[in-house]
């Protein structure tokens, strides 16, 4: 099985000690064995994988490659790319053949980097777990009994898993973060703009933003260089100048001044977490790093106005699935109203439905200023938290989740216990913000434990670099499942 990082790939396959084709024919030899067991992947074309692979190799060879030509990856089945299912996980889109590719996909492409497949997520990206799913749940490569987390969870699995150097994922309430933390690897969610969500199905768009996931920070580095960019095409993407995400990795971390929010570290914290992220304290104090008390006082109100806000922008968003113009569309109906009831009855997830129905209920005449507009108030109050916090630390360190990867169906069962497990890291998608998670350690269990760490606005290379900088010093990301 490959176990490159997407940096060593790009090295074997720039010095020709590999080639393209080869390397992406490795990762779909390891995908038939072993994703069977882990249903990381839900959609492949092995064909297309290919022929990408053998353009990847005629732009090495004739000397006109990028960095990152001829490395795979493989994407969350929320991103579209022409002439490949792009379903979201839901039955409403199952039979969706994208005409056009999202902006992310395209810059990546335009890298001649090589697409391995679809990777498994929560229907629309909605769930902690992995396990609302169309085509069942993604399991966790470190133990199959347990959750990859979610909904990234395919995306996490698969590099966990080392079926891809890389992937794609988004992120709306932590959904990189909390499967990366899960899974053992490294995943970046950048600040709210600087990657254009054309072309990734909307969820919560004032929430959503796609980023890297893969086994080191540099490579999260590597891919967001490719990644960030302004799109006339997403009205949220931002105009900035392009910036070189790796220029910090070499940085130390003497100096550096670390938050500890004192609401993050309470009795609610399970002790693998609890020890994991006393080992990256421990590494930052021992390379010169300060270490001080923040507070971060509206943090019990952030799961509230989160899905609140969330549910509001989902129940908009996914209205567009009617049955008419693409999608599923019940075989049998009355008339138009019927047909659009049946459609979505049929075609979305429980919950789907739940969050669809809550959104719904907020926006409603009555209810729009008791719930919506206090939401948004305190969605304010929440950034203004973190603004008084790095006026006196330059990066913030936190849990991502109060435990390591809960086992398949303890999640599910209870909706508002998995919602209270986006705790931790809802708030910085509240704000806007930039936050990374890295291996941290283990549990007693054995199952890996991430830590998080957040950032000021635009600050994902001084992220980037810190995280680097602990993974020289730390060997918890060169571990592998089996």
């Amino acid at each position: 099985m490959p176990r490159h990082t997407l940096a060593q790939a790009a090295q074997l396959l720039h010095s020709k000690q590999v080639s393209a084709v080869e390397l992406a024919q490795d990762y779909l030899n390891a995908i038939q064995e072993h994703n069977p067991a882990l249903n990381a992947y839900v959609h492949l074309d092995a064909e297309k994988t290919l022929a990408e692979a053998r353009a990847a190799d005629q732009r090495i060879a004739q000397g006109n490659a990028h960095a990152l030509t001829g490395v795979p990856i493989a994407y969350k089945d929320i991103f579209c790319q022409q002439g490949w299912h792009s379903s979201c996980c839901s039955k409403i889109l199952d039979n969706f053949i994208s005409p056009y590719t999202a902006t992310v996909v395209q810059n990546l492409l335009n890298c001649g980097m090589v697409t391995l497949g679809r990777t498994n997520m929560d229907e629309f990206a909605m769930g902690s777990a992995n396990e609302t799913s169309f085509y069942g749940a993604c399991k966790n490569p470190w133990h199959t009994a347990h959750t990859p987390g979610g909904s990234s969870g395919g995306s996490a699995a698969a590099v966990a898993a080392r079926l891809a150097p890389a992937a794609l994922g988004s992120d709306t309430g932590g959904s990189i973060r909390q499967p990366a933390s899960h899974c053992g690897i490294t995943g970046l969610k950048p600040t709210y703009g600087i990657v254009s969500r054309f072309g990734m199905v909307a969820y919560a768009s004032s929430f959503d933003q796609a980023g890297p996931m893969a086994q080191t920070a540099e490579d999260c580095a590597l891919l967001l260089n490719a990644m960030a960019s302004s799109d006339p095409r997403d009205s949220t993407s931002l105009e900035r100048e392009a910036e070189d995400y790796t220029r910090q990795l070499n940085q130390p971390l003497k100096g550096l001044k670390v938050g500890l929010p004192k609401e993050y570290f309470g009795s609610g914290l399970d002790e693998g977490v609890a020890n994991a992220l006393q080992n990256i304290i421990t590494l930052l104090q021992e390379q010169g790093a300060e270490t001080v008390e923040v507070s971060l006082p509206q943090t019990e109100l952030s799961i509230p106005a989160y899905y609140v806000l969330a549910s509001a922008e989902a129940s908009t968003n996914l209205s567009r699935y009617d049955g008419v113009r693409y999608g599923h569309r019940a075989a049998e109906f009355t008339d138009l109203e019927d047909m659009y009831s049946r459609s979505r009855a049929e075609g979305f997830g429980s919950e789907v439905k739940r969050r669809i129905m809550i959104g719904t209920y907020v926006l409603s005449h009555g209810y729009y200023d008791a719930y919506y507009l206090k939401a948004q108030k305190l969605r304010r109050l929440v950034a203004d938290d973190f603004q008084t916090a790095f006026q006196s630390c330059d990066v913030i360190l936190a849990p991502n989740a109060p435990t390591a990867a809960p086992l398949s169906g303890s999640v599910q069962s209870d909706p508002v216990k998995a919602y209270l497990s986006d705790i931790f890291t809802v708030s910085v998608n509240l704000a806007g913000l930039p936050a990374l998670s890295l291996p941290a350690g283990f549990d007693a269990a054995g199952l890996p434990v991430g830590a998080q760490l957040i950032g000021n606005y635009f600050s994902e290379a001084k992220l980037l670099g810190a995280a680097h900088q602990i993974q020289l010093h730390s060997s918890w990301h060169q571990n592998a499942p089996g």
